[in-house]
């Protein structure tokens, strides 16, 4: 990208992994906590890395950035995961500029989702830009194409029918109940763990189950309560996690902890127990598996549920991608514009030296001189001149690259230029 003069190192990059070739397990090797984010940024900044966006979500992990090399940022992605670089190797890809701004543009807009048209990553990208702006990690290009990827995503939500109905891993959990569990409405349910995951898990189980008998469990309580208040639900303390276990019909674990929060041992009741792990890592321990009363669903088994709405949805895929690709074409105008602004601000300074030469002279010789007026038509004058040269470079029917070397060479710009 440095013929786009957006970055000092030489290319923009994505690598990551997601659930198309990596299991539950390997993701969970790679997947990043807040706190991981934040080590893995600091890390970069002292790397010297001028500009990336980190996202870890139960379906992928990915790294956007600029720097020398992609290893650069694997090397990252491994120093503050469980992962290694043989294991990256092996399910992992690298994307390179025009390649990566697309890759981005699919995984914002829902078209890259586990689930077709799931529109939860749009915020998580979002989120991350923030934090990385925060720290000072957010170049102009970053910044926009994230912008561009928000409006894609925005406009492919409204004007496409592709995530017409609940597309989202929490809904996917909640469609798989109704289909398996009889008598649901009468069923005691409890929800453990309230982030995002289990907050949208959660108002689609009181939508679509009209069940009264929900329990909500969460490590801090008042993230519960926060959430039951909206709907009148039950919040029971993290120290009766067990008890509450034993009366449930139906588990749903979506906790976001790096290792296992409920095993074989915290289940003590004999009664039929369906528990669907939400979770990246897994958050429920496979020896649960033991216990001939209960059967397991991982979120990896719910996204293979195929149904007519889902058919429906892959219809819009073209419109999406037409959207895409319009929006897309806004940011790479926009990145071909930046081909030439430093000569547009080297050509700018040398008119205002011009100009301040001048002025000096006039200033001698006038001892009456109006020096408003005289700033004001120059520097009107100026910014006339420059729009001038920028409309012209921004024609498609004449080659950038030969005028602005011949701007340069008219205007001796090119020593200011390749400072």
């Amino acid at each position: 990208m440095q013929q786009y003069n957006i970055s000092k190192s030489n290319s923009f990059y994505v690598i990551g992994l997601s659930y198309k070739k990596a299991d539950a397990v390997i993701r969970g090797r790679f997947s990043l906590d807040e706190n991981s984010k934040i080590a893995l940024l600091n890390q970069a900044k002292e790397a010297g890395i001028e500009s990336l966006v980190v996202t870890s979500t139960c379906n992928r992990t990915e790294i956007y950035g600029f720097s020398q090399h992609p290893f650069q940022l694997i090397k990252l992605l491994c120093d503050n995961t469980k992962g290694t670089v043989e294991e990256f190797q092996k399910v992992a890809y690298v994307y390179k500029n025009q390649e990566a701004i697309t890759h981005m543009f699919r995984v914002g807009s829902g078209l890259d989702s586990q689930i077709l048209g799931d529109f939860e990553i749009i915020s998580q990208i979002k989120k991350s830009a923030i934090v990385s702006k925060k720290m000072d990690l957010l170049n102009p290009f970053i910044e926009r194409l994230v912008n561009a990827v928000i409006q894609a995503s925005k406009r492919i939500k409204t004007e496409t029918e592709i995530s017409s109905g609940a597309t989202s891993v929490s809904f996917a959990s909640v469609q798989y109940i109704l289909n398996s569990v009889e008598d649901v409405s009468n069923k005691n349910i409890l929800l453990f763990g309230t982030g995002k995951i289990g907050r949208n898990t959660c108002e689609n189980l009181v939508k679509h189950t009209k069940n009264e008998r929900i329990t909500l469990i969460n490590r801090t309580k008042n993230t519960a309560e926060n959430i039951a208040g909206k709907f009148n639900l039950v919040v029971k303390d993290y120290t009766n996690l067990q008890e509450e276990i034993s009366n449930s019909d139906i588990l749903i674990v979506a906790t976001g902890a790096q290792r296992p929060t409920v095993d074989k041992h915290l289940i003590q009741s004999g009664r039929s127990l369906l528990i669907l792990d939400l979770s990246i890592p897994k958050n429920v321990h496979e020896n649960v598996q033991d216990l001939p009363n209960v059967m397991l669903v991982h979120l990896d088994d719910l996204s293979k549920i195929t149904d007519e709405t889902h058919e429906k949805r892959k219809e819009h895929i073209p419109y999406a991608e037409a959207i895409i690709e319009d929006v897309k074409k806004e940011f790479n105008d926009w990145l071909e514009t930046r081909k030439f602004a430093p000569t547009i601000k080297a050509l700018k300074n040398k008119l205002l030296d011009f100009k301040n030469a001048e002025l000096e002279t006039l200033r001698k010789k006038n001892a009456d001189f109006n020096e408003e007026q005289a700033e004001l038509i120059t520097n009107n004058l100026i910014q006339k001149i420059t729009n001038h040269f920028a409309h012209h470079l921004k024609d498609d029917n004449i080659s950038t690259d030969e005028s602005l070397e011949l701007i340069k060479k008219v205007f001796q710009l090119e020593t200011l230029i390749n400072v």
